[in-house]
This record gives structure tokens, sequence and C-alpha cells, in this order.
């Protein structure tokens, strides 16, 4: 690493400790604001802290009950704390949401322990092949 790089990352941290008080300030005063959650949920896990994070997810999927981005978020912070059963709860009410962006899914290292489950893999194949339109031929 550079000697450049190095103040580039300490300016980094300081701007997510920065982000982070901006939205706890904000949340003391208006708890129930939903973007703020968002943006904070997001914060504590670039901080990694996960607990945090988790905790501002579960409380944005009770403000949100029906909001596939939210349990998509939701199931990325159980997976982050190795909380399988609960992600792939959440992560299943993110897709009957709507959620469908497999290829992003695939790819989210957020999701690592769950993608290597052979079960959860032969899911997502089932719900991409629903996806996809079938082909039917024209009389």
């Amino acid at each position: 690493m550079s000697k450049e790089q190095a103040p580039r990352i300490y300016r980094k941290k300081e701007d997510i400790d920065f982000e982070i008080a901006f939205y706890e300030d904000i949340l003391k005063d208006t708890p129930n604001f939903i973007e703020a959650l968002s943006a904070i949920g997001e914060a504590y896990t670039r901080a990694g802290l996960w607990q945090k994070g988790l905790e501002a997810d579960i409380k944005l999927s009770h403000l949100r009950p029906k909001d596939a981005i939210v349990f998509y978020n939701l199931a990325c912070s159980y997976a982050l704390l190795n909380q399988t059963r609960a992600s792939l709860g959440a992560l299943t009410k993110a897709i009957d949401f709507g959620y469908d962006d497999f290829e992003h899914l695939k790819g989210d290292t957020d999701l690592d322990n769950l993608l290597k489950d052979e079960h959860f893999q032969r899911y997502i194949k089932q719900l991409e092949k629903k996806k996809k339109p079938t082909k039917t031929s024209s009389l």
C-alpha cells in the first residue's frame, strides 16, 4: 500500500463514523424515519457493526412489512451474523415480495454462507427457472 492510499482509507473511516453519528442524531428525534434507518443500517454494515445493522434492518422490516429490498437487506444482515435460518426466511420473504435480481444475489458476498449451501443453490435455480418466460409455439 502506498502512502497516498493510507490517508484515504483513514478519511473513509472518518466519513463512516461521521455518517453514523449524523444518522444517530436524526433518529434520536425521529426514530421511525425510514430513509435515516436505511442509511444507518448500511453505514453500520460498512463499518463492520453487523449487530447494529441488523437492529436497524429489523426495525425497517416492521415499518415496511412488504418491502422486498428491506427484507433482502435483512437477509444480508442475518447472513453476516451466521444466522442462516433467519437469513433464508428473510430472503424468502424478499422474493415473495418481488425481489428478483438473482444475478446480484448470487454475487453478494454478504450472503456467502447461504450461497455455499446446496439446498439454497437449488432453490435459487428453481426461482430463476420460474422467472424466465417460457416459449410457446403459436398456432
